[in-house]
């Protein structure tokens, strides 16, 4: 059931205190994909929430919920657009990044280290994974760390605290749409 992921993988998304998460999805038919995607953006649209599939392989999906208001602003800070540039992307607007960022999931079997971007990563870790071929990190949570390793270890708290308070409120009843913050 895709609400169970939602609140596992997607809280702090849900919480607004985070751009995107990604997670991977089991699914049994290419029309239980499709109707479960639709039904959770047509829920939580209103609260800028949106759900897009990435990339499908082996009846397995991998879904990237996001707040796209934020993703514009994580993608306009300084140094992403030439960053992003190296990587052929000609423009920052979000539904063209992630149209890229799609169509590079598709060609490679491995992840493109700029996707990090599109799920708030800071542009110094990104960077610093790619030329330290994932090595050599100062701390390691959420993402591999090379630059401000004490404001790194709050946020992973942070994220950390929203998903066990989502969990506990979910397993005690309140829904996926309760718990989502408008923004």
């Amino acid at each position: 059931m895709l609400e169970k992921y939602l609140i596992e993988h997607c809280s702090p998304t849900l919480a607004s205190i985070k751009t995107a998460n990604l997670f991977t999805y089991a699914y049994e038919t290419e029309e239980e994909l499709k109707n479960q995607v639709y039904f959770w953006n047509q829920s939580v649209k209103e609260k800028g929430i949106s759900l897009l599939i990435l990339r499908k392989r082996n009846r397995t999906a991998l879904i990237y919920v996001s707040r796209l208001n934020y993703l514009k602003r994580d993608l306009e800070k300084p140094g992403v657009r030439d960053f992003l540039k190296g990587y052929g992307y000609e423009s920052i607007e979000p539904a063209y990044a992630l149209e890229r960022l799609k169509s590079r999931l598709q060609c490679r079997d491995e992840f493109p280290h700029e996707i990090g971007l599109f799920l708030s990563y800071p542009l110094g870790d990104v960077t610093g994974f790619i030329e330290n071929a994932g090595r050599n990190s100062k701390c390691c949570g959420c993402w591999k760390v090379y630059c401000n390793e004490c404001e790194a270890i709050r946020t992973f708290a942070k994220y950390r605290k929203c998903k066990e308070v989502y969990m506990r409120l979910w397993n005690q009843g309140r829904s996926v749409l309760q718990l989502t913050v408008a923004a």
